[in-house]
């Protein structure tokens, strides 16, 4: 996969979530953990474009390492509104895959990127 469609499918879970976040019911614990959510899907997208402009190795490694923390954290506020009653299961599904297998692509990248940073030192 390559950069370009990484950066498609960033957007596009982004945009789902922004979505899914206005479709909440109101309620101050639904109004914290959406922004939350909202919050750290729309920072993967911005981030991993950040993480295309890299001017270094060790600055993509960097980057690409907030990208695998927002992803994480994504995934823990989708767990969040699930455990808490504010979400179905079936509601955060789709979200919930996309975000697991992007966390999975971004942090073998990271992984990769940090042997071979240590590799050619």
């Amino acid at each position: 996969m390559d950069a370009a469609e990484l950066k498609r499918r960033t957007k596009d879970v982004a945009t789902k979530v922004v979505r899914f976040v206005e479709s909440l019911p109101p309620g101050t614990a639904t109004d914290v953990m959406g922004k939350q959510l909202l919050r750290s899907a729309t920072s993967i997208a911005a981030n991993y474009r950040a993480v295309c402009r890299s001017r270094s190795r060790k600055d993509f490694i960097n980057k690409l390492a907030i990208v695998v923390e927002e992803s994480d954290e994504t995934l823990f506020w989708l767990e969040m509104l699930v455990e808490t009653g504010k979400a179905t299961p079936e509601e955060v599904e789709e979200l919930s895959k996309e975000m697991e297998e992007l966390l999975r692509i971004f942090s073998a990248s990271r992984r990769t990127a940090a042997q071979a940073n240590v590799t050619n030192q």
